[in-house]
């Protein structure tokens, strides 16, 4: 049997924030079959007793009493957590689900927000004096709808600082392999910039460009710079493997 404690990539500047954990999880170290294996925390195609049991090593690892998601639609939402909507949230065990958003964030200890990746980045956000985090699902379209940005600013009238904030930003699709052959009607020409091929873009750049401009400092911000298609037997890739699961991202405060 694996470990129930599964793999992770963590990054420098958010272990540094005592009481808090943060995680993204790789491929490894679950139950799921291909070609889901191992740790499939995405419910289409695989067996859902895989998952559940999946999620559960998952929310071990991190320490935390329970796991919220949400359905991600390559939108722009978020989903702010707070104990008036705790209690609206629809139990899906052993997670808890709110309203479909592709950014997830809380200033409650306890609960590890959780993001579901293969090839998108996940984004995570600590502000440690005002305790505010942020969970990102970003893929291409995230990125055009510039949702990085916008979860800083609409996260600071609940008193995130940008200047204070640390963020990360998972293993995903790198500039080597994010071939837009359709750009011109796909990418908005603002992006064209960073083109780093005839038809590749650098979205993790794009990613640290919109956090500069939402007013996080360039020390702060730390992306793992590792692409998902060319190490697939580590991550899981939609563009390379097309049918294969998701793996999970999470932050979240551990109780005192």
């Amino acid at each position: 049997m694996e470990c129930k404690k599964p793999p992770r990539i963590t990054f420098t500047n958010l272990s540094g924030v005592p009481g808090l954990f943060h995680g993204v999880f790789t491929r490894r170290g679950g139950v799921s079959a291909p070609p889901y294996e191992s740790l499939n925390v995405g419910w289409n195609g695989d067996a859902p007793e895989a998952v559940r049991e999946n999620l559960e090593r998952v929310k071990a690892a991190a320490g935390v009493e329970r796991l919220v998601a949400s359905k991600q639609v390559h939108g722009d939402v978020l989903g702010f957590i707070d104990e008036e909507s705790m209690r609206s949230l629809e139990e899906r065990s052993p997670t808890l689900l709110a309203p479909p958003a592709d950014a997830l964030a809380t200033n409650l200890s306890g609960l590890g927000l959780l993001i579901k990746i293969a090839d998108c980045q996940s984004i995570l956000l600590a502000d440690p004096e005002s305790r505010i985090i942020a969970n990102i699902h970003s893929g291409w379209r995230g990125s055009v709808l510039n949702i990085a940005g916008k979860t800083v600013k609409r996260l600071e009238r609940f008193g995130l600082d940008p200047s204070r904030t640390l963020a990360a930003v998972s293993p995903s699709l790198g500039p080597c392999c994010a071939e837009f052959i359709n750009f011109e009607r796909e990418i908005p020409e603002e992006f064209w910039p960073f083109r780093v091929g005839p038809h590749h873009f650098d979205f993790w750049a794009i990613t640290r460009s919109q956090l500069l401009g939402a007013g996080l400092l360039e020390e702060h911000i730390e992306c793992a710079a590792r692409c998902t298609v060319c190490e697939k037997s580590e991550y899981f890739s939609y563009r390379g493997e097309h049918e294969t699961g998701r793996m999970a991202s999470v932050i979240g405060w551990k109780r005192p």
